[in-house]
């Protein structure tokens, strides 16, 4: 499908009349018409097709005393791809009709507006299927600071859909994956994406127990903690060998953690922060996710689990605070 079959009124002034998700409060969200504007120079504006539903916005959805509502139209939406229906003067790579995925704080939108260089183009081999780049650019860029090799252990603590990720990066790469994770689903996707091992953390000190005994009692050689919580970063601190990688790759914004400095000295573990925060490492991590994928390297659509309209948005946040059996990630789809 085309940008052009998509195409909604444009007034003479060349903006577009639009709908956005827009947050009024905790657990609530209204869609209300918007007028997206031209693009500018060195700008595109994109007819979004759907936009990836973050665990990183529940927070948003849920409040929190740090935010101030509303928000802007489509904020916060940040995993959007869609199709190019205007460029601004200064654009010389991208044209319209260019299918692309987009960084950006607005995508819970039917249109968004942004720069040209915050856009990667979609291959035909991509089209028709969801894509939510700035996800699968997140895992290529937290396995890239892994440094997974060959023959490695490798555990992986939370299996959503970055952890599922990253556990068949690993184990492509040649690491021996150990998943973990509370939820049996999510366990369950962890095998089929290639995990040697499945822990259930429902019992910490059992879990514990069992990688230690998995590894010899030595710990792995690189744990991923990607769940952003207090008891997943203590387990992961817990399984990490001497002089081991321990990857930051869960969101912790939900206050301050404490952690167990004696051990971390002790064992001399190698603490490795893999939150990007230049838009160039984004882009290029999503570049790479957009050559695995379109290459069959990497397998993110049995991942997507829903798909959801705008008017019922509020619903992805309830699956998220649920996670019932069969969910890993839901997709706004526009």
């Amino acid at each position: 499908m085309s940008c052009i079959a998509r195409q909604e009124f444009v007034d003479w002034k060349g903006a577009v009349r639009s709908l956005a998700a827009v947050f009024s409060g905790p657990g609530t969200i209204r869609v209300e018409p918007v007028l997206i504007p031209p693009p500018g120079p060195g700008q595109i504006r994109v007819r979004l097709e759907g936009c990836g539903v973050c665990a990183s916005n529940l927070p948003v959805w849920e409040g929190r005393p740090w935010f101030e509502y509303p928000l802007l139209p489509g904020a916060p939406g940040h995993e959007g791809w869609g199709w190019i229906d205007a460029v601004g003067p200064e654009v010389k790579d991208l044209a319209v009709g260019d299918r692309v995925a987009i960084l950006s704080e607005r995508a819970y939108a039917r249109h968004d507006l942004v720069e040209a260089k915050a856009a990667v183009r979609l291959p035909p081999r991509l089209d028709g299927f969801d894509f939510p780049g700035e996800p699968l650019g997140c895992a290529m860029n937290i396995f890239k600071r892994s440094t997974v090799r060959a023959g490695e252990t490798v555990a992986v603590v939370g299996i959503g859909f970055l952890g599922a990720l990253v556990t068949r990066l690993a184990s492509q790469a040649g690491a021996r994956v150990i998943a973990v994770s509370r939820r049996p689903y999510a366990l369950e996707v962890a095998r089929r994406q290639g995990a040697a091992a499945v822990i259930c953390s429902a019992d910490f000190h059992e879990a514990v127990r069992q990688i230690l005994a998995l590894t010899g009692e030595k710990g792995c050689d690189a744990v991923i903690e990607a769940a952003g919580e207090q008891t997943t970063l203590d387990l992961a601190a817990e399984i990490t060998k001497v002089r081991g990688r321990l990857i930051i790759a869960g969101y912790h914004q939900d206050g301050p953690r404490q952690v167990n400095m004696q051990l971390w000295n002790w064992r001399g573990i190698d603490v490795i922060n893999a939150h990007e925060r230049e838009s160039e490492a984004y882009l290029d991590g999503i570049r790479q996710a957009v050559d695995a994928v379109a290459a069959n390297r990497l397998d993110p659509f049995p991942l997507l689990t829903h798909r959801v309209s705008l008017p019922e948005l509020p619903r992805a946040f309830r699956l998220m605070q649920e996670r019932p059996d069969g969910f890993m990630k839901a997709v706004l789809t526009l």
